[in-house]
């Protein structure tokens, strides 16, 4: 079975997405990920402050 994440309450910062969905747990979780061609950087985080401060902060290096 595949579980698909249903993003919620998603913001950019440049490059980078952040949203909030819940994991096959029924937790809240936070992923930041850049949209740049040839990037790749993807974060899961507990916490919605720390994956907005990992889109702040990510610089590509693509």
């Amino acid at each position: 079975m595949t579980a698909y994440r249903r993003f919620r309450d998603r913001r950019r910062f440049g490059p980078v997405q952040v949203g909030t969905y819940y994991d096959g747990r029924g937790r809240e979780k936070h992923t930041a990920a850049c949209t740049a061609p040839g990037c790749g950087f993807s974060a899961d985080y507990t916490d919605r402050s720390a994956a907005e401060l990992a889109a702040q902060t990510h610089r590509c290096k693509a």
